[in-house]
């Protein structure tokens, strides 16, 4: 088991920055791959971000060269650097992270944090 918990989300101006971070109850979770994910109300949670253990990236077309998710292996932590912000970043950011038991996959999600963006 691990627990991930949010944290950095809050009310910005589009044009502005935020950063999110993911902090893990167990270092295990750096040997994982770690997602960024975010939701709007009447949609599907989309994947935002993505880091391997070994540092490889990949971002959804709509963040790409604005957000940049790094990890810091000394904290057990996944962060989001959000910049030039968009009213479209809206949403709740999750962070995530999963296993393959014998049982399938199994997901591991935080809580949370709301990003709110002001025109």
């Amino acid at each position: 088991q691990v627990q991930l918990v949010e944290s950095g989300g809050g009310l910005v101006q589009a044009g502005g920055s935020l950063t999110l971070s993911c902090t893990a109850s167990r270092s295990w979770f750096m040997l994982n791959t770690a997602y960024w994910y975010r939701q709007v109300p009447a949609k599907q949670r989309e994947l935002v971000a993505s880091i391997t253990s070994g540092g490889t990236t990949n971002y959804a077309d709509s963040v790409k060269g604005r957000f940049t998710i790094s990890r810091d292996n000394a904290k057990n932590s996944v962060g989001l650097q959000m910049d030039k912000i968009k009213s479209e970043d809206t949403g709740v950011y999750y962070c995530n992270t999963y296993a393959i038991t014998p049982r399938g996959r199994y997901d591991y999600w935080g809580q949370g944090t709301q990003v709110t963006v002001s025109s």
